[in-house]
């Protein structure tokens, strides 16, 4: 396997590490580490799984899990769903957890600690007992009690509830990982090199694709999404960087509100949309900047038009999509304008 060398760069103090630094914090400053690859991506002629992009993903030991390259269904004449909730935890979360997983590994930790909505520490868990390793999940109490059940009875984690949302979760994770010695995982700079695949995949499965549109919790694979369509019009893969459009819930909106300012403002979640309730997103600046360089938008949806496009969906094709996963089919019924081959993610079933 040809992989592309890489670098980690600090978002905030931008110091520089190299690719065999075992963490994905900075130690100057505790910012979040951005991959870096000099020399680009590159990509194969045909895809027929997730790891023909493999030589893209930073240099570690994979094992080849069966996951990813979900299905795309015609949704209307030029709409197509990308449905992520096929992958085996049921959301995208798998595409970052393997990377996360194989990296703690590649360190030698036997612990990993996350904060969590829900959907990430499931997905964590679940790769990481494949792997022996512990798990540490630290979530909101009012986190949706069937995904505490699962995370802590079916894959053995050890859940810390805290009195707060995820970012008091986010904060507190990082505070185990440095008295414990966990590997910090979640939304960090591994996750999202794997969460760039869903966008290499979209550009395999449609052509000429004109808008994206995804929800946004973290803002991770936002961001993710937006990195992955540079790598592949560098690489004349695609002639146009798609629009990017954003979906936030009504009542936990932070992007929207602070679309045009220059720092992020912190938002109460108040929506029952639990996987996107993330009142600071810590790839919140990177989703703005990707819309704002796209030519995109960023919309929100009230509760009564999240759950009713969850009732409309199921009688449609039988599925239950989660509140988060399908806020991104709730936001492009407010669009007006009708762009030629639009691709809206589905991100999760878990409810």
């Amino acid at each position: 396997m040809n992989f592309v060398d890489y670098n980690l760069v600090c978002n905030i103090c931008k110091k520089k590490y190299n690719s065999n630094y075992n963490s994905q914090i900075c130690t100057s400053c505790d910012g979040i580490l951005e991959v870096v690859y000099p020399k680009g991506a590159s990509f194969p002629e045909k895809m027929k799984t997730l790891w023909d992009f493999e030589s893209n993903m930073p240099r570690s030991h994979y094992i080849h899990y069966e996951l990813g390259n979900t299905k795309v269904i015609n949704y209307d004449k030029n709409t197509f769903l990308k449905l992520e909730f096929y992958n085996p935890t049921k959301s995208f979360k798998d595409r970052g957890s393997v990377i996360e997983i194989a990296k703690a590994l590649e360190y030698r930790y036997g612990e990993i600690v996350c904060a969590s909505t829900g959907n990430m520490a499931y997905s964590l868990a679940y790769y990481a007992k494949l792997a022996n390793l512990k798990v540490r999940v630290f979530i909101s109490k009012n986190a949706n009690k069937d995904k505490i059940r699962y995370i802590k009875e079916v894959h053995d984690a050890t859940i810390t509830k805290v009195d707060g949302d995820f970012t008091l979760a986010q904060s507190e994770a990082l505070k185990y990982s440095y008295k414990n010695g966990a590997f910090l995982t979640g939304d960090y700079c591994y996750r999202k090199e794997g969460q760039r695949s869903v966008a290499y995949e979209i550009a395999y499965q449609i052509n000429n694709v004109e808008r994206i549109i995804s929800p946004i919790g973290n803002a991770t694979l936002f961001s993710a999404l937006y990195k992955a369509f540079v790598e592949l019009k560098n690489a004349n893969k695609i002639k146009n960087i798609p629009k990017m459009i954003g979906i936030e819930a009504q009542k936990c909106a932070p992007i929207a509100r602070s679309f045009n300012k220059k720092t992020l403002t912190y938002v109460k979640p108040n929506t029952d949309a639990d996987a996107i309730a993330v009142g600071m997103p810590t790839y919140g600046m990177e989703a703005i900047e990707a819309i704002k360089n796209s030519n995109g938008d960023i919309l929100t949806v009230s509760e009564s038009e999240l759950y009713s496009e969850q009732n409309n969906f199921y009688k449609k094709y039988g599925i239950i999509v989660e509140l988060g996963g399908i806020a991104s089919l709730a936001g492009y019924k407010k669009i007006i304008t009708k762009d030629k081959n639009t691709v809206i993610l589905l991100t999760g079933g878990n409810v």
